[in-house]
């Protein structure tokens, strides 16, 4: 089992945990680690693009001309696709994008990805994460004596209201739940900074 030294908010050593085998200590496997932030990323994507075809676009109610007798060709709108200001044919529409893995490759992607920080020795277990007050450059102090001082994800057991507020403004910085874990917010972010009460719950979930 990987052990790790857990830390308090000055950045000293005040123990050690041993970190689930199953969970922080597989190869990871970067196909699919790979498939997990396609998914993601392709989710995140909004989808809003739109073309008018030749039944919206303004216009083309009446026959351009008489069908025979001009010596054109015969033509039913001027809003066809083949006229310029026409319908767009085939044209992008709103949809999403979202689709799903399996369940089994879910787990398997998030597992990867925090083995991965601790074989890199970028997993930080800190013993309690309290704040006595609101305040941004508590927060900044508490990052750098964990040397997070530049893209870190914060994982609680519970969103602490003074902790949350005081890093919602430091760019680069983000604090979740334990519950809302994902794959591109580990890899995306430098550190991953768990909570001892995290990495319970954690292992709880992942460890089934």
């Amino acid at each position: 089992m990987p052990k790790v030294q857990v830390l308090d908010m000055n950045g000293q050593q005040v123990g050690e945990i041993e970190l689930s085998e199953t969970v922080f200590g597989i190869t990871p496997n970067e196909a699919v680690l790979h498939e997990a932030v396609v998914m993601q990323q392709a989710s995140l994507r909004r989808g809003t693009h739109a073309t008018k075809n030749r039944a919206a676009v303004r216009g083309g109610g009446k026959k351009p001309w008489r069908q025979k007798g001009t010596g054109r060709a015969r033509a039913g709108s001027i809003r066809s696709p083949l006229w310029v200001g026409g319908g767009v044919v085939f044209g992008p529409q709103p949809r999403s994008y979202a689709y799903k893995l399996p369940k089994k490759v879910r787990r398997l992607a998030i597992k990867s990805a925090l083995s991965s920080k601790v074989k890199d020795n970028e997993l930080v277990v800190l013993d309690k994460l309290q704040l006595e007050q609101p305040k941004t450059r508590e927060m900044v102090k508490v990052l750098n004596n964990l040397g997070a001082d530049r893209k870190a994800l914060v994982v609680t057991d519970n969103l602490e209201e003074n902790a949350v507020l005081s890093a919602r403004n430091i760019p680069g910085v983000k604090l979740i739940h334990a519950d809302g874990l994902n794959v591109l917010d580990v890899l995306y972010h430098d550190k991953l900074i768990l909570t001892r009460g995290a990495v319970g719950r954690v292992e709880e979930v992942l460890g089934q």
